[in-house]
């Protein structure tokens, strides 16, 4: 609140009029800035009851004022707030309703006195709103975009993932079409007696070997039946026996085993086959998950190769290259764990 300034006749002045009681001059407050404008006060030492006061701009208009109510002393009193541009000049007049007598106050406020704002702050404000409607625009156009990446990589990852289990299919079922095409070539094999390790034992019509002593070299025994070209597939279960292994010789080798002991030579060049010992497969790169009851064994002496299948999961374990030719013998050697490798009718 701005100090309580008296205005005297100098600042401006209206001529009293005349009256036949006595009234003094009103008191015209400065009360200090309010709402952009200036707040003055108008005091009488009247009472409330016995007058009225009115406020008059320079142009002889009435102007609404607020009443201030009455004080300990019950005097009449009112306040205006002056703005620019409302007009600088404002009287206050108090009114003897009685007498019909009245007396008036004037002031004049240079413009220099009201608060003033600042030519650019308008422009400050509208380019500040601007700038944060550009920031707003910004960021909504990056989470937009966002979202629009983060759909398109969810879309690409769902499409990648729909083509990986469309090729794991694929992959599924030519593995089962190869299988059924290997089995269509089945013949039927029997053990030899004639070409076996002593120390093997053969039953069910020598159709199943076993060892029941752990040997080195390895034992082995020889089918009856060879194969010199064509297609030719047999299965045979292992079960859940290890150490064992199978697969084709050449006859050059089954002739010499028989001076040798029927033990698995340590030169391999013409012996190829599969081993599995200690939860794994012997050949690299093969499946080494576990292993497979049943053994599907595909020789293929067209396309030189020898492959195994898991009958019961109907897929390709592993295709090895045939890099021998000849009269081509199946050889079986089983582990010491007397569980034995059993050649099976294919159906059966």
């Amino acid at each position: 609140m701005g100090p309580w300034i008296r205005i005297v006749p100098l600042v401006a002045f209206s001529g009293l009029h005349p009256t036949t009681g006595s009234i003094h001059d009103p008191l015209l407050v400065l009360d200090g800035l309010e709402d952009s404008g200036i707040r003055l006060k108008c005091l009488s030492e009247r009472l409330l009851s016995e007058v009225e006061v009115l406020w008059v701009d320079g142009k002889g208009r009435n102007i609404t004022g607020n009443p201030l109510g009455t004080d300990t002393s019950g005097n009449a009193g009112s306040s205006i707030v002056l703005k620019p541009g409302f007009g600088n000049a404002v009287s206050c007049r108090i009114v003897d309703n009685l007498g019909k007598t009245s007396t008036e106050s004037s002031v004049v406020i240079a413009e220099s006195f009201f608060p003033t704002i600042s030519p650019w702050l308008p422009a400050f404000v509208m380019i500040l709103l601007f700038g944060i409607f550009l920031v707003l625009a910004a960021v909504y156009k990056i989470r937009t975009n966002q979202k629009a990446t983060d759909q398109e990589r969810n879309a690409q990852k769902q499409i990648q993932e729909e083509n990986q289990e469309m090729t794991t299919k694929i992959e599924q079922i030519q593995a089962q079409l190869d299988f059924r095409r290997a089995q269509r070539n089945v013949v039927p094999l029997t053990l030899d007696e004639l070409c076996k390790h002593p120390e093997l034992s053969l039953r069910d019509r020598s159709r199943i070997v076993s060892c029941s002593e752990q040997l080195h070299p390895k034992p082995v025994v020889l089918a009856q039946e060879s194969f010199s070209q064509g297609k030719h597939y047999w299965e045979v279960e292992v079960g859940d026996g290890s150490g064992w292994e199978l697969g084709v010789l050449a006859e050059e080798i089954r002739d010499s085993l028989r001076s040798d002991g029927m033990v698995l030579p340590r030169e391999r060049e013409q012996v190829l086959g599969l081993g599995y010992s200690r939860g794994e497969f012997s050949i690299p790169g093969g499946r080494n998950s576990g292993p497979c009851p049943v053994l599907g064994v595909f020789l293929d002496q067209e396309s030189r190769s020898l492959s195994f299948f898991d009958v019961e999961g109907k897929s390709l374990l592993a295709s090895l290259p045939l890099r021998f030719s000849g009269n081509l013998f199946p050889f079986f050697s089983p582990g010491s764990d007397g569980k034995g490798l059993g050649i099976r009718s294919v159906g059966g």
